[in-house]
């Protein structure tokens, strides 16, 4: 049976924020939250920390296989990672956060701005209070070039899937902050405010 057409991901470059937005409203994804098969294993599976996907040890080229698995992709009440599906839940061991987010397009400023992220599978996310921004200091040794910003992506937050901002984003971000003055420094999206800083 031939897979379904997926519409193309919006295209950061010339849509606007609302047809971004209406595009990310619009799109479906299996309700993995409410499968729980019993069997369960390893998938030989692994997401490096830039984002490249591994299946026993080679890199998957597939862009469209990658963003199929990204789709069944769960965390675990313990902090894992699972590929699940309806029959079978597979663990995948993920070295960072499950995505990176590659683009990133501004409209508005301060208060008034609103923040999209296209991650390395193509979803588009909408930074927001249902998509908020965190910094960490990160952990010795990978911690050399300053603080690690985060992208809440799905499920719930605080425990859900997340996309480490790719540094040239981060700079951006930092730039935004800069012209706009707040103390601290801070950047806006969708109503809600993120401090560049790590919470303590």
């Amino acid at each position: 049976m031939a897979e379904p057409i997926q519409p193309p991901p919006p295209d950061l470059a010339t849509a606007s924020l609302a047809d971004i937005a209406q595009a990310v409203a619009d799109k479906r994804l299996p309700p993995v939250e409410k499968w729980n098969p019993e069997r369960c294993g390893d998938s030989d599976m692994r997401i490096a920390r830039d984002g490249t996907w591994f299946y026993q040890g080679s890199p998957i080229g597939r862009a469209a296989m990658v963003r199929l698995f990204s789709t069944v992709l769960r965390r675990e009440g313990d902090g894992g990672y699972v590929l699940v599906t309806p029959v079978e839940k597979l663990d995948i061991l993920v070295e960072d956060a499950p995505f990176v987010a590659v683009e990133l397009k501004s409209e508005g400023e301060g208060p008034a701005r609103r923040l999209a992220f296209r991650l390395n599978t193509d979803e588009v996310v909408v930074a927001g209070a249902d998509h908020p921004l965190r910094f960490s200091e990160g952990a010795a040794p990978e911690n050399t070039d300053g603080p690690r910003p985060y992208l809440h992506v799905r499920g719930e937050i605080g425990k859900g899937l997340e996309a480490l901002i790719a540094r040239p984003l981060y700079y951006e971000l930092a730039e935004m902050a800069l012209n706009d003055g707040d103390e601290p420094l801070s950047v806006w999206s969708d109503g809600a405010r993120f401090p560049l800083v790590p919470a303590a």
